[in-house]
């Protein structure tokens, strides 16, 4: 929901050199822009088959877990981008850009409550995409080496502890975990939002913290030089499928799955399904066996690398294909990177039109196919318009005045 600058550099002729210079990086936006479609699917689109053994459908194997993860990845190189690139920013600048950050965080953060009073059957981000941006903001001024210090320990030692503190929170009467999305009323309750904001709810921000610091090492990565975004791709997807199969040979052949499904004592829950797609609902106590798992939206550091590789990847993907377009002279990311540079606007858009059919039948003739082909067109349509036209979004309008107010004498 931060946009990155690229421009084609050219030669005498005035013709395009291949060679990216200062302006937007339009693969960043693309990449966002993938996020949201992802996210659109497994909101809209089964993950599951509907038998006893709850078989995996292919939606649920590419996006669970991985969407929401590169939404959140792209957070963090957005502000990357956006306070000095592989220069971070000091002083009263870093400052200034700290102040603006919190405040465009708190118009997330009030879209996301605004829209928590919806009925719908959907895990909204928006509250807690806003609180990773107010947690992020300490991160901001340091250099390429600290943050893969803070990120590569995040990613190790915060599942630890929030498997420590989470039985705790959830012992509590009533137990520390709102069960729906964050609303306004949920603000009477600080203590019980602020759990499961942090640790109980669907996307816990404590662990989700290290999706921020790796996209803000990502956004410190000189990412203009032809060999980074090769270096993303092939290191994310090397990461990817290690983190991968160390989770999986964990689960199947060292003895977690059977220890796991022991300690569950439920006869026939398609645990092997669960794994693959979705463990969220679970509770993941009582076994020090489900921090080797890398199921998603488990938040264990195999699952947190895994997702955070895989979003490594994509980001590298688009940038390359950034980079041929630009040799090609053609703009094969518009469809994506239009969506991608007013995904809040999208993104409430689709929540306000799933929530205006939560519980009715399918209007006449439509699948949960056509629905979700329907939107994400639409999200396509609408983002290359107004990537034509030049215009923000209008939610994005909003939170750019808040990000200038808040820079106040040092908005750019």
């Amino acid at each position: 929901m931060t946009s990155s600058r690229q421009a084609r550099s050219t030669g005498k002729t005035g013709k395009p050199t291949g060679r990216p210079a200062t302006g937007r990086l339009y693969g960043i936006d693309a990449a966002r822009g993938l996020a949201l479609l992802g996210m659109m699917a497994t909101h809209l689109l089964a993950t599951f088959e509907q038998n006893a053994n709850l078989t995996p459908t292919w939606i649920g194997l590419a996006f669970s877990g991985r969407a929401a993860a590169l939404f959140a990845v792209l957070a963090g190189v957005g502000l990357a981008l956006s306070t000095g690139k592989h220069q971070p920013l000091a002083g009263s600048p870093l400052w200034a850009a700290r102040r603006g950050v919190a405040l465009r965080a708190l118009v997330i953060a009030a879209v996301g409550l605004t829209l928590g009073g919806l009925e719908v059957n959907l895990a909204i981000i928006l509250v807690h995409y806003a609180l990773l941006f107010l947690c992020v903001l300490p991160f901001m001024g340091l250099g390429l080496r600290p943050l893969c210090a803070w990120a590569a320990g995040w990613l190790l030692v915060s599942p630890v502890l929030a498997y420590l503190l989470r039985p705790w929170l959830l012992a509590g009467t009533p137990p520390l975990k709102l069960g729906h999305n964050p609303s306004w009323e949920d603000l009477g309750t600080p203590a019980r939002l602020l759990a499961d904001l942090f640790f109980t709810g669907y996307y816990p921000v404590f662990q989700w913290l290290s999706y921020l610091l790796v996209g803000l090492v990502i956004g410190r990565l000189a990412l203009s030089k032809a060999q980074v975004p090769v270096l993303l791709l092939v290191g994310g997807t090397v990461t990817a499928v290690l983190a991968k199969t160390l989770g999986v040979t964990a689960m199947e052949n060292w003895g977690g799955r059977a220890a796991l499904e022991d300690l569950l004592n439920a006869p026939g829950y398609p645990l092997k399904s669960v794994l693959q797609v979705n463990l969220t609902g679970i509770p993941q106590e009582g076994s020090w066996w489900w921090l080797a798992s890398a199921a998603p939206h488990s938040g264990t550091t195999l699952d947190l690398l895994h997702t955070s590789a895989v979003a490594a990847a994509v980001i590298g993907a688009c940038l390359l294909l950034g980079r041929l377009a630009e040799w090609v002279d053609l703009d094969l990311l518009l469809p994506f990177r239009g969506a991608g540079a007013m995904t809040l606007t999208l993104y409430t858009l689709h929540v306000w039109v799933v929530s205006a059919l939560y519980l009715k039948p399918l209007p006449a003739g439509w699948t949960e196919e056509g629905m979700y082909f329907a939107q994400a067109g639409a999200a396509v349509a609408v983002g290359v318009l107004f990537a034509l036209l030049k215009w923000r979004g209008p939610l994005e309008l909003l939170g750019h005045a808040a990000n200038r107010a808040g820079r106040g004498s040092q908005a750019g």
